[in-house]
């Protein structure tokens, strides 16, 4: 009988030591799959924080104009007789543009030139005859005012033919003319549009607020659509004496060199006024900020213990932006490792891979061009 019990005893004792070796197998190979489904490295996009000078400016739009410019048109009515310039033509200053019917008028001045010339010929002599008491005083006034009054009659004729010829101004580029040869040309019609386009004005406005930031010499930059991509220095010349009372703006002028001829009057502008000292500010890619309601971050690539990268998830607070980049005013160091992609598939400690094979945009003046 305790053969019987030692031998059920035994082997009793033989399925409890199998099962335990089962369950002990079992839980290493458990281990062993859950191991083998930890989470893979993910590959992301990473670049270095860095520190730039960025300069406060602000924003406005505005229109160029001629620093010299005229809608040129004569004093006199008359047929047109001869167009001495053509459309588009850079003149001089002075240069005859175009003349009216003047014969009439010409005429009339020769009748009083002669007559101008027998007074004074009437004056001579009688200044001569005075000398030998052959006549009063009193004959040689009269004369002289006779002459004065014929000269003063010349001069005003003289006035009426320069009238009939159109001048430029001032050195510049002619518009188109308006007018055609043989043509009655009433008082005042404009005949050319004359602007001198070596300098420019831009005109434009700011808010009051603004008053103080901006002075007289201070640099601006103007973008036009004409020529994407070139901005065009200028420098403030002056501010209006008064703020606008509805708006509440203040109008400011811009003086701009134009020596290559590219801007012309008229042209619609976008400008930056450069204020205040330039600030160091860390600075990111715009893709590596991770916008959210609670706050906005950015995932760090940090190494841990062993070596391997990781990422970190820290709040950051944001300042302006330019081109591609933002400016960072807290939550990252110059030269820390900021992920610019891939944060969508990463979280606290998620391994990760830093691939720059695809380059992230990061230009403070990006070039803008219309995709076809």
């Amino acid at each position: 009988m305790w053969k019987r019990m030692i031998v059920m005893l035994a082997l009793i004792g033989a399925v409890f030591a199998g099962l335990n070796a089962f369950v002990g197998f079992r839980a290493g190979i458990i281990k062993t799959v859950l191991a083998s489904l930890s989470d893979p490295d993910e590959t992301v996009s990473a670049v270095a924080a860095t520190q730039t000078e960025w300069q406060a400016s602000l924003k406005a739009i505005g229109t160029f104009k001629a620093v010299n410019g005229a809608d040129l048109a004569l004093e006199a009515s008359g047929i047109v007789d001869e167009i001495l310039a053509r459309s588009g033509e850079d003149v001089q200053a002075g240069q005859p543009l175009l003349e009216l019917r003047k014969n009439e008028d010409i005429a009339k001045l020769a009748s009083l030139q002669a007559t101008a010339d027998g007074f004074e010929i009437t004056l001579k002599r009688d200044q001569g005859q005075l000398k030998i008491n052959a006549v009063s005083q009193a004959t040689v006034d009269a004369d002289l005012i006779n002459q004065k009054n014929a000269l003063a009659l010349c001069a005003q004729q003289q006035a009426v033919v320069d009238q009939k010829i159109l001048k430029a101004p001032f050195a510049g580029r002619l518009g188109l003319r308006s007018v055609d040869q043989g043509q009655y040309l009433s008082a005042g019609t404009t005949v050319f549009t004359l602007q001198a386009l070596d300098s420019l004005y831009l005109d434009f406005n700011l808010p009051q607020k603004a008053i103080d930031r901006v002075k007289v010499g201070q640099r601006v930059e103007a973008v036009v659509d004409a020529f994407p991509g070139r901005k065009f220095p200028g420098t403030i010349e002056a501010l209006n004496a008064k703020v606008d009372s509805t708006s509440r703006n203040v109008q400011v002028r811009a003086l701009f060199d134009n020596a290559d001829r590219r801007l012309a009057p008229g042209m619609y502008a976008t400008l930056d006024v450069a204020i205040d000292q330039p600030e160091p500010f860390v600075t990111l890619p715009q893709t590596a900020i991770v916008f959210n309601p609670y706050g906005d971050s950015v995932f760090l690539a940090v190494k841990d213990d062993t070596g391997k990268l990781k990422a970190r998830q820290v709040f950051v607070k944001t300042g302006a932006r330019r081109g591609d980049q933002i400016a960072l005013t807290s939550g990252v160091d110059v030269g820390a490792m900021v992920v610019t992609a891939g944060q969508i598939k990463l979280h606290n400690g998620a391994k990760i891979l830093i691939d720059n094979s695809l380059v992230v945009p990061n230009e403070a003046n990006p070039d803008i061009a219309d995709q076809q």
